[in-house]
This record gives C-alpha cells, sequence and structure tokens, in this order.
C-alpha cells in the first residue's frame, strides 16, 4: 500500500546515503550559499564575543599577577609600600574587568545564541515547507520534531560558548608564557609539561579504531531506541496474538548489543581521556611546578619568591585547555546534530514557478508519466490517463500497483521523473502552490487532525469559513449528527475533550476538503474505516457531488465501482483497462479479477503496510 515510514533516523549511515543521493547540485548550492551568507552575518557577532571574553580572561589574570607581585615585594629585604598598594588596586580592578567583561561576553555569547537558534529554526521550517510532501509523509513526525528543537538546542554550547573558551584557550596561556618568560625560562618549560602530555594523548583519542567505536555507539543507540519505541506501539498486537516474548527478547538483544557496544568504546577511550584528566588537573600542575622549582632553587637557578608566579598561573596554562576537553563531548554533539541539520537543508524543494499560471476547469491529464522513488524502483512507467470534469473516476488495482502513488501526483507531493500531469490545462509545475490546493482538494487514509476545535479543523482547508459552510461540509461527510453530540458541539476540542474514532476522523478529512470546494477532488479509500450505513450516504453524496467536480477515487469496494463513470485499472505501473463499468470485459478481464476477489473480501483485505500501491 503506502510507502512505509523510513524507521532509520536522520543522520544514520543509510539517512546519509539518502541525503547524498537525493539531494540535486541546485540544493546544494543552495543551501552553501545560505551557510556561506549565514557565516558573513554574524561573523562580527562572534568576533565581539571572544574579543570580550579575552579581555575578560586576560582581566582575570591579573589578581593571580598580583598575589605573585605581592608575594615578590613582600619578601624582598626592603618592600616598598607604595608597590603594595599600587599592585593591590591592580588585582582588584583585574577582578572587576573579569566579571564585568566575562558577564558581557557570556550575555553577548547567549543573545547571538537565541537569534542564530531561532534564525535556524526559521529556516528549517521554511525548507520543510518546500519540500515534497511524500518526504515529509515517509518521516516520523517525532524525528523531524527532535531535529527542529533538541538538535538546534544541542548547537547552544558550539554558538554561545565555544568561540570565546577558543579564544580564552589561546590567549590566556600565551600572556601567561610572556610573563613567566620574563621570570625564568627553565621553569616556564616545566610549567609546559602538563600541557604536552596532554597533547599527546589527544592522538590517541582520535584514532581510526576510537572513531570506529564512536560510529558503533551512535548506530547501536539510535536502533535500541527504535526497538523501544515499536515495543511500545506494538504492546496491543503482541498481547493480542502471544507475541509479548519476541519483543522483549528483541528489546534485551538491542539492549546488550548497546552495552557491548559501548563499554568497548568507554574502554578505548578510558586510558587517554583519564590521562588527560589527570595531565590537566591542579594538583599534578603543581605537582610538576613544584619538584621542577626544588630542582632549580637547589642548584641556585631561581629565588624562592620567584617560583610563586609559576605556582598560580601554572593553572593558568592548564585551565582553558581542561575547559575546552570538558566541552569535547558538547561539541562532538552538536557536530552530530549540526550534521543532521544539513540532511534536512539539503533534501530537494519543489521550486516554485517563476511565471506561475492560473488553472481553468477541472480536466486532469496524466500524460505518459514515469516515477521512480529514491532507492531506485520505478513504480510507474508511461501511465495515460484523462479525467473529465463532472465524472468520477474509480482507480482500481493490485497492491503494489503504483495507485497511491499515481494519486498523490496530483496534488504534488512528488514531482514526476518524465512525463507531466496537468490539472485545467495547465502543468501542475506551473501552479503556485497555493492555488493548486485551491484547486485540488484531498483525502488520504493516512487521517490527520490538529489539536484544535472541530470546526476549525474542517475550516483548515479554506480559512474564514463560516460555520453554515462548514455544518453543511459536514452533512455531506455524514458526520454533522456525530458532531452534534460531542461536549461542545463543532467548538469540542479534539483530543483535550474528546477522541473521536478512526471512522469518525476520516469523515472529518473529508468534510475538510469538501469544504475547498475545489474542481478535482481525490480520495484514497475514503470509506475504509466507515460502517455501511455511512458508506451508503458517502456513496449518495459522492453522485451528487460529481456535478462541476472531477473526482478520483481509489477504491478497493464493487459498489464504489458500479458508481463510477469511469474505471482504470492500473497494474505494475500501466493503464490496463479503462473504460465504463459495462464496457469493460465481463469475464477473465484485470478488472473483473480484483473486484472478484474484493467482493468477497473484508473491507482492508489485502491492505498490507510497507508495500506500494
Amino acid at each position: 500500500m503506502n510507502r512505509p515510514v523510513s524507521s532509520e533516523p536522520i543522520g544514520t549511515a543509510s539517512a546519509s546515503r539518502d541525503a547524498r543521493r537525493g539531494p540535486d547540485d541546485t540544493t546544494g548550492e543552495r543551501f552553501s550559499r545560505s551557510a556561506s551568507s549565514a557565516a558573513r552575518r554574524y561573523a562580527p557577532h562572534f568576533i565581539g564575543v571572544a574579543a570580550l571574553e579575552v579581555v575578560g580572561a586576560v582581566a582575570g589574570l591579573l589578581p593571580l599577577l598580583a598575589v605573585a607581585e605581592l608575594g615578590r615585594i613582600l619578601l624582598s629585604p626592603s618592600p616598598a609600600e607604595g608597590g603594595v598598594w599600587t599592585v593591590v588596586a591592580i588585582g582588584i580592578a583585574g577582578v572587576v574587568l573579569n566579571v564585568v567583561f566575562g558577564a558581557a561576553s557570556g550575555m553577548l555569547g547567549h543573545l547571538l545564541d537565541g537569534r542564530v537558534q531561532l534564525a535556524l529554526r526559521r529556516q528549517l521550517v521554511q525548507h520543510l515547507g518546500k519540500v515534497p510532501l511524500g518526504w515529509l509523509s515517509s518521516r516520523r513526525a517525532g524525528e523531524l520534531s527532535r531535529i527542529v528543537g533538541d538538535d538546534v538546542g544541542a548547537l547552544h554550547p558550539f554558538v554561545a560558548h565555544m568561540p570565546a573558551q577558543i579564544a580564552s584557550a589561546i590567549v590566556v596561556p600565551l600572556v601567561s608564557l610572556a610573563y613567566l618568560l620574563t621570570i625564568d625560562w627553565r621553569l616556564t618549560l616545566v610549567s609546559l609539561i602538563p600541557v604536552a602530555v596532554a597533547l599527546a594523548l589527544v592522538p590517541f583519542l582520535m584514532m581510526p579504531a576510537r572513531t570506529r567505536e564512536q560510529t558503533q555507539y551512535e548506530g547501536s543507540l539510535a536502533r535500541l531506541s527504535n526497538v523501544v519505541v515499536d515495543l511500545v506501539q506494538g504492546i496491543p498486537v503482541a498481547k493480542t496474538f502471544g507475541e509479548g516474548g519476541n519483543a522483549q527478547r528483541a528489546l534485551l538483544s538491542a539492549a546488550d548489543e548497546f552495552v557491548g557496544v559501548f563499554s568497548t568504546w568507554v574502554r578505548g577511550m578510558s586510558p587517554a581521556a583519564a590521562g588527560m584528566q589527570v595531565a590537566l588537573s591542579a594538583p599534578f600542575v603543581l605537582l610538576v611546578v613544584s619538584v621542577g622549582a626544588l630542582w632549580l632553587i637547589g642548584t641556585g637557578g631561581v629565588e624562592p619568591p620567584d617560583v610563586l608566579p609559576f605556582l598560580l598561573l601554572g593553572l593558568g596554562l592548564t585551565a582553558p585547555v581542561a575547559t575546552l576537553g570538558h566541552g569535547f563531548d558538547d561539541l562532538t554533539a552538536a557536530g552530530r546534530a549540526l550534521g543532521r541539520i544539513e540532511i534536512v537543508l539539503r533534501t530537494p524543494v519543489l521550486d516554485d514557478p517563476t511565471d506561475p499560471r492560473m488553472p481553468v476547469g477541472g480536466r486532469v491529464d496524466f500524460r505518459d508519466v514515469r516515477f521512480t522513488y529514491p532507492d531506485g524502483e520505478e513504480v510507474l512507467r508511461g501511465v495515460n490517463l484523462t479525467l473529465e470534469p463532472d465524472t468520477l473516476t474509480v482507480l482500481v488495482g493490485s497492491s503494489g500497483a503504483g495507485k497511491s502513488t499515481l494519486v498523490r501526483l496530483l496534488p504534488r507531493f512528488f514531482d514526476v521523473t518524465s512525463g507531466s500531469v496537468s490539472v485545467g490545462g495547465v502543468d501542475i509545475r506551473d501552479i503556485a502552490a497555493d492555488a493548486l490546493y485551491q484547486h485540488v482538494s484531498f483525502v488520504f487514509q493516512e487521517v490527520q487532525l490538529l489539536r484544535a476545535s472541530v470546526f476549525d479543523n474542517i475550516a483548515l482547508g479554506k480559512p474564514g469559513a463560516s460555520r453554515e459552510e462548514a455544518v453543511r461540509a459536514a452533512r455531506l461527510a455524514g458526520i454533522h449528527q456525530r458532531i452534534l453530540q460531542l461536549p461542545r458541539g463543532y467548538d469540542t476540542d479534539l483530543e483535550a475533550e474528546a477522541t473521536l474514532s478512526g471512522g469518525e476522523a476520516q469523515r472529518i478529512t473529508i468534510a475538510r476538503a469538501l469544504l475547498t470546494d475545489a474542481p478535482v477532488l481525490v480520495l484514497d479509500e475514503p470509506t475504509s474505516f466507515a460502517d455501511p450505513e455511512t458508506e451508503r450516504l458517502l456513496r449518495r453524496n459522492l453522485r451528487e457531488l460529481r456535478r462541476g467536480r472531477t473526482i478520483l477515487l481509489i477504491s478497493h469496494r464493487s459498489e464504489a465501482v458500479a458508481d463510477a463513470d469511469i474505471v482504470a485499472v492500473l497494474e505494475d505501473g500501466v493503464i490496463v483497462e479503462l473504460g465504463p463499468p459495462h464496457a469493460l470485459p465481463s469475464t477473465d478481464g484485470r478488472y473483473t479479477a480484483p473486484r472478484r476477489a474484493h467482493t468477497i473480501a473484508s473491507p482492508s483485505a489485502g491492505s498490507g503496510e510497507g508495500e506500494r500501491r
């Protein structure tokens, strides 16, 4: 039946392959231009954040320098009292400047982060509004919401903190080194030993094995998340058919795999990571400086008061590097999130026509339509079909024949691979999206209702519709009496105040489509959840609605076929039989075979998830 929802999270290996295959050069160039424009727009702000942080960090060294100089002054044979107060004033000024500039850098950084996140979310929403609806329907709603919400939020450390931390990690050690070199170059080199040890361990963290283990960890975590979701969603089925044990075994297997992969990753990372933590820790730094100082004092290389600056500023050499190390996980997570965001923004969009035209009338023409999904499977192989106004055309065929794919081309869920689809004499690619959706309304099996009032759900396709118009559409859809039974009638908030059955929700979407009064109406199994009485009502109303409309209906019901003006039989991606029901072969034809099968089957017979129709 319908193309299945993708179970692979965006950003996994398979999703990345699809993304690299799917976007065309135009989309990639558009994304690159957008990224370059954003970089130019926010570069001055990043520079400002980094500059404020550098000033504040350097000012933060002044109290340490002041303490060191005080020690040297007070330990000298004849300390100068005026010099003491000058040094104290410099230290106090450093504290004040550190607080002021640090706060300014943090505030500006977070304001910049808010602007970047807002701009990125707007860009994502605008882009998702232009991608093919078929691409959206093949993705989990939670997956896209996580990208727009959580993944954009994961960029916070990268935007708000990382520029300032990087600038501080470069400038503060350089200033500290410059000062320490004026005192003693040998003890300065000793102070660099902890940093050298930490940097020597970095290649062990970047080995191909560590990268491979991290990739395996991310894949295992994604698989575990999917298994948990499938388990929760499949609890009713598992209990009904006694398959709870299998579901639990799948979860335990995924959990065991995750634990094994995670343990391997941690064992590989721990020695180098722990070594870096120790090398940059304050006790180790003080120990190294103290040992070097004792040796130099013993040899007469330095005086004891000169050791104090190294004990204080030695921490200034390692602290910024340690801060970057602590933020490494956040930076890695931000990089992965940015990769998933980039995949979405590189998804090809349906380009708006440069010179849009308005369709006239309701005639629909499929001309030599071919369509291939991104995975390479050709579903439609040269479909030719004309739908005339004031007619009801019923599309039938076996599961996997391409029926749902064909009708989804009409509201431009996808663009054809070759050929054309025209409405009112105009290729749909030359019709603006708003005009197309005003001209073509559709009802698919996947019911989509908003968490809003019944009236708002019906009026969604026609903003500004009156209550009377909504009631009329509801009557035609056979849902009016049920709405009146709700707590507040048409003002009832769905989900908050009432829950509709599958058939009732489907009739709400039918009322929504009828309210638009579009010349072309596309219905994909509109009565799949309806009871017999409601189905008879909808059939009668459809006979009336065809006046002034072009209706395309997918149905497996023999009654719906009998009401048709034209029956089109789609098999293996091509129209094999076409004409009025009475004119098609009465025996041994492809039209009669599915009709006989579905006459004796249940309404949902033959519908299996994961198939294309």
